[in-house]
Parts: structure tokens; C-alpha cells; sequence
């Protein structure tokens, strides 16, 4: 994930109010209409709390704070209600009807409009909401409500302002995107070939999975793959994807971001595709981990720094219908942001409360974001964070991937000539490579796949048990690579 993408876990707590005051027109909210502050001043706030405290979170700021970015960030504002922080289910909460419509009243007071001139989305299934709101003092009287779980700036562009005002982050390339549509020769060092004609990349062999395929190859499992979608162009992730030793499963590809379709427009997506179930055929291409599991492609992302509310909205429409499809056993997703997003944390819990194992990516980055480290949503406790680590190493990052006690498992992805992971290229017929916490992520969620196809009956945590105990640290964590390594056979065996 050659990008810079971060962290940050997210606890909602709330400030409270009872309906009684806010319904009072003699209690007003004294205050005047102050100028927002600059985006420099808001990231500058957000980087310091981050070093600071290792976590930034709007709830933490002022009703100011969080209005002058909403203010800059397209007056979009994203707000989650219910009667607990744990209250985001629409189906589970029987009181969501009227707390949307109180919701509603009360911007429309402060806004003076009607609902159809601020209202831009209403979730299907969660306790959110996506409205327009210009008045400081709309803000206020949300953050005050005693039903609101989260206000949040719905299109703040930290990236984008950073890149004008932050030197540094702009001569590191912090815009990056994680895109790429390359090709490469592969070393033959860096994989060995396997019947019928397909490529097994190095790093599969350091993890014993060549020898897990004995076991389990991945048949019958469905993933569910959060990226930047699948190049139509490849069609060893299209027509051909049932082939040669990969038989009998499909592939199916989503498109819930801006109405474009699935195929991929970046190229990380149809990367991260491969390494998890590319088949095992005759083609003379790497193979993935999981080369006979299903697989269910959201294209969520234009890149994979989740910056825009048309992104953010997107990856939570994913997480929310692989929630909902029960033949999703395991979601991945190699993308995040620096901070958390509300919207985007309520589908990972719905996601989560439906039993799926959801595996993220701990970040990759430059030098710019060295100081951030397990990203979002990576950092929450309803997924597991992935990270990569050099060639024949458990506790060594490889050169641009983050590390930190909320990382779950690693992976062997960057060698010592700098070569990293041979997958599909975006184009038919070729190869390339990819690194970061991204691929070491896709490989996880296909290993987890051979775990659950040998063992079907299982549920979640028994996979995630027998993951640990085939892991380097296991029954220790190490406190910034988690258990480390998984020997794949033994988790099969």
C-alpha cells in the first residue's frame, strides 16, 4: 500500500443534553458566527494530537474545531445516533425512527430549512446520516444531544491541505495514492513454478503455504476484497478465474463508489485480488494464496487514503452489504485514514456483528507519517491488523510499513535486493509486484481462508486461534507484531 494512510481508533462518548432543553426556546445558544480557522491551523491540531496522545478524535474538540472543518470541508457533515455508542444497528434499535426525526428538527431549527434542502443520505441499515449544515450554532446544539453518537466533518480533506501547507508531507509525495499500473519481469529468484504452469511467489514458501495446499487450497470459503476494484483488462481475475486447479468458484465484482462501475481505475485493487485467490493454471502467472476460495471485489475507493465523504461512504456501503451476504466469511481491506470516520467504523461493527473476520491493513507510508501507527480502521478492536515484515524476519517492518501493539499477525514481504511480492499486473498476460501492509494483508485474509476450508464448521474466533497457534510469539504477542508469522501448514494441519 505505497501510500501514506493511518490510524486511529474511535470511541464515541457523548455529551448530553435532555430533549427538554433543547426544546425550550428560552434556553438559546449564546454565541456569534466567529470565522472558521484555517485547514492549516486544523491539520496542525490533528498532527499535534496525534504525536501527542497517538490518537486524534473530533470528539475530543471544541464545537469551533469541528465546525471551521466541516466549514472546509464542504459544509458535509456526517452524523451517527442511538441510544449507546453501541447503538449504530437500525435493525436492533426500535427508537431509530424518532431519534432521526428529532435529529432532523433540530437542524432544521438552527439551518432554517427544510429537511429536503439539508438532508443528502439516510443509511438503510446503520444510525447515520449525511446532511448540509453552515450554522456554527447547528453544531453545538447537535453535539449537546443526548442521542447523538458522533458530528463529524463528512469531506474534510486532510491530505489536500496538507500537501499545500506541510513541506515535508508535500516533497514525500503524501498525496500518493497506492496507484499503479505497471508491469515487471520477475526475478527468478523470487518465485518457483508448480503444475500446471503457474508461479509460486517466494514469499508464499517462507510461510509454508505451498506445502498447506496439501490440506486446503481454499474451496468453498467466500472473501470479500474492500479496494479500488478489478481490472477488467486481467483475465485471470475475470473469464478465467475458474481454471485450470482453481475450479469451481466465482468471482464477482461491486462497484458503490460514484456510480462508475467495478473495474478497477488505480490498479492496487486488481494487486491485492491476486495475491489472495488468483488461480493456479497454466498461464505462467503467480498464483494466490487462496487459489480455490471465492471472491467478492468492491471497488469502494478511487486510491486507498479514504480522504473524500463519496470514498468514506462508499467503503461503509461495502462493509455493510458483505455484512449482510452470508456467504462472506472474511472481508479484507488494505485502505484507511489518518484518523477514524465514524460512518466507516458503524459498517466495520455491523460487518462485525454479522460474524465476519475482518483483517485491515496497519498502514504504509513515507517519511511524512512515521509518526502515525496502526491506522484506521485497522485500530479498531473488531478487526485484525496486518503488517509487513522483511525476509526471514518477525519483528523487523519492512521499510515503509507501520507497526504498534494493535497489530495482529505479519508477513514476509520485502526481501533483501528490495523486491517484494510477485502478483498479477493490471494487463493480461503480465506480472508485478507489490509490498507495504497492504499485500501482507491480502495474504492474511487467504490464509485465514485455508484455515476455514479445512475446518467449515468453525466459527471466527476457532479460525483466529488456530492462526495464533501456528504464529511465531504464540502464546506471547509481541508488543508491536502481535503473534507474528504464521506457519500455514501447521495452521492446516
Amino acid at each position: 500500500m505505497k501510500k501514506t494512510v493511518f490510524l486511529l481508533a474511535i470511541f464515541f462518548a457523548l455529551n448530553s443534553c435532555t430533549r427538554e432543553d433543547l426544546q425550550n426556546e428560552n434556553v438559546k445558544t449564546e454565541m456569534s458566527q466567529k470565522d472558521p480557522l484555517t485547514a492549516k491551523q486544523i491539520n496542525e491540531r490533528i498532527n499535534q494530537a496525534i504525536k501527542t496522545d497517538g490518537t486524534f478524535n473530533w470528539k475530543n474538540e471544541s464545537d469551533h474545531f469541528v465546525w471551521s472543518a466541516i466549514f472546509r470541508g464542504n459544509k458535509m457533515v456526517s452524523i451517527g445516533f442511538g441510544t449507546s455508542k453501541d447503538d449504530f444497528d437500525r435493525s436492533k434499535s426500535p427508537n431509530s425512527n424518532d431519534i432521526e426525526k428529532e435529529v432532523l428538527s433540530v437542524i432544521k431549527k438552527y439551518e432554517g430549512k427544510d429537511e429536503r434542502n439539508f438532508l443528502l443520505l439516510s443509511d438503510q441499515y446503520l444510525n447515520q446520516m449525511d446532511v448540509v449544515i453552515e450554522n456554527e450554532e447547528t453544531v453545538s446544539a447537535l453535539r449537546q444531544m443526548k442521542n447523538i453518537r458522533y458530528v463529524e466533518p463528512a469531506d474534510y480533506h486532510y491530505f489536500e491541505f496538507e500537501a499545500q501547507y506541510n513541506a515535508a508531507a508535500k516533497s514525500s509525495g503524501s498525496g500518493s495514492s497506492g496507484c499503479g499500473f505497471s508491469s515487471s519481469t520477475l526475478s527468478t529468484a523470487d518465485y518457483t513454478s508448480t503444475t500446471p504452469g503457474a508461479k509460486i511467489p517466494w514469499a508464499f514458501t517462507k510461510h509454508s503455504i505451498p506445502e498447506a495446499w496439501g490440506y486446503s487450497t481454499g474451496a468453498g470459503v467466500t472473501i470479500g476484497l474492500i479496494d479500488t476494484g478489478v481490472s477488467p483488462e486481467q483475465t485471470l481475475l475475470g473469464g478465467s478465474f475458474n481454471n485450470g486447479a482453481s475450479s469451481g468458484r466465482t468471482i464477482s465484482k461491486y462497484g458503490v463508489y460514484n456510480s462508475d462501475g467495478s473495474g478497477d481505475q488505480c490498479g492496487h485493487g486488481t494487486k491485492m485480488a491476486s495475491v489472495i485467490a488468483a488461480p493456479r493454471n497454466n498461464a505462467g502467472l503467480p498464483v494466490g494464496v487462496a487459489y480455490n476460495a471465492n471472491l467478492i471485489a468492491y471497488r469502494a475507493a478511487e486510491n486507498v487514503v479514504l480522504e473524500t465523504s463519496s470514498e468514506q461512504t462508499a467503503v461503509k456501503t461495502a462493509f455493510t452489504e458483505l455484512g449482510n451476504n452470508t456467504n462472506v466469511k472474511i472481508i479484507s481491506m488494505s485502505m484507511g485514514h489518518i484518523f477514524s470516520v465514524g460512518k466507516i467504523e458503524d459498517g466495520v461493527k455491523y460487518a462485525y456483528s454479522k460474524g465476519k473476520l475482518i483483517f485491515c491493513a496497519g498502514g504504509t507510508s513515507t517519511s511524512f507519517t512515521s509518526f502515525v501507527g496502526v491506522i484506521f480502521p485497522a485500530s479498531m478492536p473488531e478487526t485484525h491488523a496486518i503488517t509487513g515484515v522483511k525476509e526471514n524476519t518477525s519483528n523487523q517492518k519492512c521499510d515503509v510499513c507501520h507497526s504498534g501493539s494493535q497489530i495482529d499477525f505479519t508477513f514476509q514481504m520485502e526481501r533483501s535486493s528490495g523486491n517484494t511480492v510477485p502478483v498479477l499486473s493490471y494487463y493480461n498476460g503480465q506480472a508485478d509486484y507489490v509490498g507495504g501492509s497492504s499485500v501482507a494483508t491480502a495474504a492474511t485474509a487467504g490464509i485465514a481462508a485455508l484455515v476455514w476450508a479445512k475446518n467449515p464448521s468453525w466459527t471466527r474466533d476457532q479460525v483466529l486461534t488456530k492462526m495464533r497457534q501456528a504464529s511465531t510469539y504464540y502464546p506471547n504477542v509481541n508488543s508491536s507484531y502481535g503473534y507474528g508469522n504464521i506457519n500455514v501448514l501447521k495452521a492446516v494441519q
